[in-house]
């Protein structure tokens, strides 16, 4: 199977000079065409063409996918797209501090083309353009050639004459980033400036309910010579990373269930994560409460931990914490958690789209998908992190999680976890997002 790489393909498409009249014969003669976006299939209201040698696409569908704002004017029969270049205000986040040491001076200009329906002649950045066929109306989706489009927005496209497929990996963007860090991280202790925000895993709720830094796991650390668990949080607040004090728990005992349950249990667990968190110096709580709604009453469960997070958010917020909620995927076993609650009361919720199959197997991308199509349904994309597991992903496979938290336009990531990001993944990982 030989596959044509971006030159070849633009080459192909713009060296036609028909204009030609899009027919759905052609695709009948020559095989229905695929679409990938960064690994994940892309669907689209009408099915992409070749007309003449050129390859159309629905406009619109690819714009969205690739966070591009679309505009219609239906006087003049245009449509306007525009998209920012260079930018890095969506991975600021809360990561930006008030001294100004974390905001990056990059630019804000944006790419704007205008295309006509039924002109070949569009508008780059007030430049005229000449496209190999002109944008025209199929079904009511807006139809244009695929190589104008990836040129002219930093997408790059691949041709594969095999499976007739039109591969697309979005341009790198800048995007907010959440690291975990959890006690054999030390090793890559170096990466934290690289992100936002890193939740220290540094706490848990033990088996009888407590609210403990003392456990056999999810601990405070020793020292590390000179470095200490004070030290790194202080250093990473200096480097503009904000700090969170993670809380783990399962319900594997019921400890979870018993504080939910147990009001003078439940204010004595707030009151020691919050006084924690402040006296240790972070900017903020991660909340990873797992196990609710395995069995059991789950909508007592839902409401449980609605309760429960309604104090928790109102005592961290007047305290000047933030507030991280991770939650099982709603595609899950685990249905004990209202998203659309939750979204109202934290600063953020991270899905935690991994553990479906077997730990050391690459999620699957469906499941990740359904994932958060299912949380979009109950909150807003800027509440919305994509949990992303190196302890299942391959240096192959992180880039396709990463592209569909793009796709979405989701607020950021969160990678679990510093200590076993492979090198050749890190490198991939900068090829698709821009760290802070």
């Amino acid at each position: 199977m030989k596959i044509v790489n971006k030159a070849l393909l633009s080459s192909a498409i713009f060296l036609s000079t028909a204009a030609g009249i899009y027919s759905p014969l052609a695709q009948a003669e020559a095989g229905k065409i695929s679409i990938m976006l960064d690994g994940y299939p892309l669907p689209f209201p009408v099915q992409p063409a070749m007309m003449n040698g050129t390859t159309m696409v629905p406009f619109r569908a690819i714009s969205e996918a690739l966070g591009i704002t679309v505009k219609w004017d239906q006087a003049s029969q245009s449509i306007t797209a525009t998209k920012a270049q260079g930018t890095a205000t969506k991975a600021q986040g809360t990561a930006t501090k008030a001294q100004g040491t974390a905001t990056k001076a990059q630019g804000t200009a944006t790419k704007q083309v205008v295309l006509k329906m039924g002109s070949r002649n569009a508008t780059v950045d007030g430049q005229s353009v000449q496209l190999t066929a002109a944008p025209q109306t199929v079904r009511g989706s807006t139809m244009i050639p695929l190589g104008f489009f990836g040129q002219q927005f930093g997408a790059t496209v691949n041709w594969n004459q095999g499976t007739r497929t039109v591969s697309i990996t979005s341009p790198r963007e800048a995007m907010y980033t959440v690291g975990f860090y959890a006690l054999s991280s030390f090793d890559q202790k170096s990466k934290i400036p690289d992100f936002n925000a890193v939740a220290f895993g540094w706490s848990r709720i033990d088996t009888n309910g407590q609210f403990t830094t003392n456990g056999k796991e999810y601990k405070w650390p020793q020292a590390a010579g000179t470095a200490t668990p004070e030290s790194i949080v202080q250093e990473a607040d200096s480097q503009g990373t904000s700090p969170y004090l993670m809380v783990y728990s399962g319900d594997g005992n019921h400890e979870l269930t018993k504080v939910l349950e147990n009001v003078q249990l439940q204010e004595q667990t707030i009151s020691q994560i919050v006084s924690t968190a402040t006296d240790k110096q972070f900017k903020g709580i991660t909340l990873d409460l797992e196990g609710l709604g395995w069995s059991g009453d789950k909508a007592k469960a839902r409401s449980d931990y609605n309760a429960f997070i309604k104090k928790l958010s109102a005592k961290a917020h007047q305290a000047g914490l933030k507030l991280t909620v991770v939650l099982h995927p709603l595609n899950s076993s685990y249905s004990g958690y209202d998203y659309k609650t939750l979204g109202n009361l934290a600063d953020d919720l991270i899905i935690m789209a991994y553990d479906y199959g077997q730990k050391a197997t690459p999620e699957p991308l469906e499941k990740v998908d359904e994932a958060i199509q299912l949380a979009l349904k109950e909150t807003s994309r800027d509440k919305l992190i994509l949990g992303i597991s190196m302890g299942s992903e391959k240096d192959s496979t992180v880039n396709a999680k990463i592209g569909l938290a793009k796709r979405y336009d989701l607020k950021g990531i969160a990678i679990w976890r510093l200590g076993i990001i492979g090198e050749t993944a890190w490198a991939q990982m900068n090829e698709a997002i821009e760290f802070k």
